[in-house]
């Protein structure tokens, strides 16, 4: 008999870049993944910058590289995320996915059930955020 893999609820967003905020054009840059029963808040971020040029050519890579590195801070409670890194973990995944009119801004949030949700960080960067491969 084949033994059942619990599985839980998680929640997950997008991180996007949106590098001219009047025009709305954005390129996803991360995602954030919650999981309330597994006590798990993670993140996965990754910019490609040639995409960014084709969007923005006068956008700074270094600057949203930063921007996407303080939300994974944020999420592993790194002690340069300050007070927000301190916020138990359901209210930081809240903090991070509140709208925001900033070059970096989360997409709506979605949900999902998984066994394994830092495996489910892992493949839902590779599948909404890195390049598509043949």
């Amino acid at each position: 008999m084949r033994a059942v893999t619990r599985k839980d609820t998680f929640e997950y967003a997008v991180l996007r870049v949106v590098p001219r905020v009047e025009r709305g054009e954005f390129l996803n840059a991360g995602v954030l993944v919650y999981c309330r029963q597994r006590d798990y808040l993670g993140s996965r971020v990754h910019l490609d910058a040639d995409r960014l040029r084709v969007l923005d050519p006068t956008a700074d890579p270094v600057a949203i590289t930063g921007a996407l590195q303080a939300a994974a801070d944020v999420c592993s409670a790194a002690v340069v995320a300050g007070a927000a890194g301190r916020e138990a973990l359901g209210s930081r995944f809240r903090w991070l996915t509140a709208p925001r009119s900033t070059v970096v801004q989360p997409g709506p949030v979605h949900t999902g059930l998984t066994a394994d949700p830092d495996a489910e960080a892992d493949r839902l960067l590779r599948l909404l955020v890195l390049p598509v491969t043949d």
